[in-house]
């Protein structure tokens, strides 16, 4: 059962909550409801230099700890959070507003990197070459960053942050999460399950805040990196201000992930899949399919089976387990992805399934899954990323014309092809320029193993997130070369060309 949820949502620093120095506060919904359930704290500059303070002594202490007791801490982690993956659900569902099922995978996809992370003494390993040149052997070692930062979105509370800090922290870093202010809750429960683990004082601080906290930890001189899960616009401002500062910086942006069907495609499976990629969380997800392209004749059997399947679709709060999709995260943004409903019968799309107007509890931020067929590229429900459950079908004549239409897009974050014919297939996965593709799989996302990350305006920065780009990311590399003496007063010089 989760524990009682706290009127206001603290910081962790130092190994304890603390409301911090500032008075500012935020209001946290249930979205099911609409009610302000608690409040959390909002850092000021005060709380930032704070947080980053303690995590910059920590970190002084955990680079210097060895590789096994950085394991054995994550192993324990790991165990910790499996044990309470039911808590973990319930808190995102009381602040997020996505089903139980979808909160419990979301812990589950989180888990997979703390896992990855527990192999950090192999992850680690440099490179070693032994006589480059006489009596010299060259060998890289890979060493921690010091102080990096966390800012993540509301929509994966859990995931994201774990996408993150397991790995920071086994590479030797101290870790400060800004998480999202919507949802704050389950990032405490993190950082009280990890400090369960035997995780040293200040190597986790979660910091809440808003823009404020953001700012001031891109300009803080003693962050070194910075990873970002967010809108494209944020995610473009993180970037040039972190790396303005001379910081790392990975920012993941936002997405209009396409679904290619393709007509020898089972009508069935594809129905599915969209109705699944498409509105699981509400749509509140980055690789959340946004538009079905439907090649040649297809969408004449695909939109009546993606109809049908909508029908069926029940939804309703989070908390009960009947329900298949749950209420938008807060009333702004669902008025917001509803005006591009309103916007997209304006432009002349065919709306087939309505979902303004579906509210099965009074007050609660709700919006029902939403269908458009003969989207056109030029209107505004085609180029905007809604992130919310509007689902949208383009029509065109040949699979040549569904690629050039993805490749068009300003975003490249996911696509998924469906069909039976393996070389059409491999052509797309070849020419299309996104980052994560999936076959006959609506929603790729890469195990822990590999690494996440979109191309074009979906990502800021040369690294993805979590496997090894993440190690690379929170770590630099040092390139020795070294040559031992004999004894007594041999010549220490660098041998000379001819001797190479």
């Amino acid at each position: 059962m989760t524990r009682s949820l706290p009127d206001l949502v603290p910081h962790w620093i130092d190994g304890a909550r603390t409301s911090g120095t500032s008075s500012r506060r935020g209001d946290v919904f249930q979205p099911a409801t609409g009610e302000v359930a608690r409040q959390v704290a909002l850092a000021d500059q005060s709380d930032v230099d704070l947080a980053v303070a303690s995590a910059a002594k920590a970190a002084q202490g955990w680079a210097e700890s060895s590789l096994s007791a950085r394991s054995r801490v994550l192993f324990a982690f790991r165990q910790l959070v499996d044990a309470h993956r039911a808590e973990l659900a319930e808190i995102i569902t009381a602040e997020h507003g996505k089903v139980l099922d979808d909160a419990a995978g979301e812990v589950q996809r989180g888990l997979e990197v703390a896992e990855f992370a527990c192999g950090i003494p192999h992850l680690l390993k440099g490179e070693h070459s032994e006589q480059v040149s006489r009596g010299v052997d060259a060998y890289s070692v890979r060493q921690p960053l010091g102080v990096v930062a966390g800012i993540t979105p509301f929509n994966f509370p859990v995931m994201v942050p774990m996408w993150m800090f397991p790995v920071a922290v086994a590479c030797g870093n101290a870790f400060v999460l800004k998480p999202s202010e919507r949802d704050p809750s389950a990032s405490v429960r993190l950082a009280e399950l990890f400090a369960e683990a035997g995780l040293p004082e200040g190597v986790l601080t979660v910091l809440q805040g808003d823009a404020t906290a953001v700012n001031a930890l891109l300009d803080h001189p003693d962050v070194a990196a910075v990873s970002f899960v967010g809108s494209t616009p944020i995610a473009r401002h993180v970037y040039a201000r972190g790396t303005a500062n001379g910081k790392r910086v990975q920012a993941l942006g936002g997405a209009k992930n396409h679904m290619v069907v393709l007509p020898d495609a089972d009508v069935d499976v594809a129905a599915d899949a969209a109705v699944s990629a498409g509105f699981g969380s509400a749509g509140e997800r980055c690789m959340a399919i946004s538009v079905v392209v439907a090649v040649g004749d297809v969408a004449d059997r695909l939109v009546p089976a993606i109809e049908q399947r909508m029908a069926a679709l029940r939804v309703g709060p989070g908390t009960d387990p009947a329900s298949q999709m749950g209420p938008l995260v807060t009333r702004a943004h669902r008025d917001r992805v509803a005006s591009y409903v309103d916007s997209g019968v304006r432009e002349g799309a065919r709306l087939v399934v309505d979902g303004r107007g579906v509210a099965p509890t009074p007050g609660g931020f709700w919006l029902g899954p939403t269908l458009f067929d003969h989207v056109t590229p030029d209107m505004e429900i085609y180029r905007d990323e809604i992130f919310g459950p509007v689902l949208s079908v383009v029509r065109v004549p040949t699979p040549e014309a569904a690629i050039e239409l993805v490749n068009a897009n300003q975003y490249g974050n996911g696509t998924a092809i469906f069909t039976g014919d393996g070389l059409a297939a491999r052509e797309y996965q070849r020419r299309v320029h996104v980052g994560m593709i999936g076959i006959n799989v609506p929603i790729p996302v890469p195990m822990s193993y590999y690494s996440f990350g979109g191309w074009k305006d979906s990502l800021f920065g040369d690294t993805h997130v979590h496997g090894m780009d993440g190690v690379r990311f929170y770590t630099r590399m040092k390139a020795i070369t070294a040559r031992w003496p004999r004894h007594h007063g041999v010549d220490l010089a660098m041998p000379t060309a001819a001797q190479h």
